[in-house]
């Protein structure tokens, strides 16, 4: 008995070792947010259904209250599948809660977060990246899938998560743990 736990022991501390530390930068921002680090992280949990674990990773010095004026990546691991059509739906939905735009506006950026952001499975990741006034760029499983570049959208699109209008304001405290003012 013994040695099949110090076996499972053993096998558990290995799998440990090879999984990357939750600080590490994504491959993908090493040349796009080089002096990016990690500023919080937490899960988004509706319903008792997990949803994913989410990182803002963002250069030292970030501050809350500018957060849509600053650089900053936010990633998201999927822990249950998604259609693209969901993602970009309920993206919107929660765009709204930062401010008003039209149905004609609303229609481009779902054509655009469509052409960016695919179905998810369980284990995907997507990385977003914000460029204040130029947009936003996106990864998918470390892969580049492409740009928005509308500087409103990147702003309200990151404000799903960021800004004082978030309808996750734990998952947004536990993002910006490590900001400042």
């Amino acid at each position: 008995m013994w040695l099949a736990l110090l076996a499972a022991m053993l096998c558990a501390s290995a799998a440990l070792a090879q999984t990357p530390d939750a600080g590490d930068l994504p491959p993908e921002l090493k040349q796009a947010l080089p002096a990016g680090q990690l500023i919080g992280q937490g899960r988004l949990t509706v319903w008792g259904f997990q949803v994913y674990d989410a990182r803002l990773w963002a250069p030292a010095g970030f501050e809350r209250s500018r957060h849509a004026s600053q650089p900053l990546a936010l990633e998201l691991a999927y822990l249950r599948d998604f259609k693209a059509a969901d993602i970009a739906s309920r993206s919107l939905h929660e765009m709204r809660r930062g401010a008003a735009f039209s149905d004609s506006q609303a229609a481009r950026w779902t054509a655009q977060m469509l052409r960016v952001i695919p179905d998810v499975k369980k284990g995907d990741r997507i990385l977003g990246l914000h460029r204040p006034g130029v947009g936003a760029a996106f990864w998918v499983n470390g892969q580049a899938s492409g740009e928005i570049r509308d500087a409103e959208f990147a702003r309200l699109f990151f404000g799903i998560w960021l800004s004082p209008q978030s309808s996750e304001p734990q998952l947004r405290e536990a993002l910006l743990a490590g900001a400042g003012g």
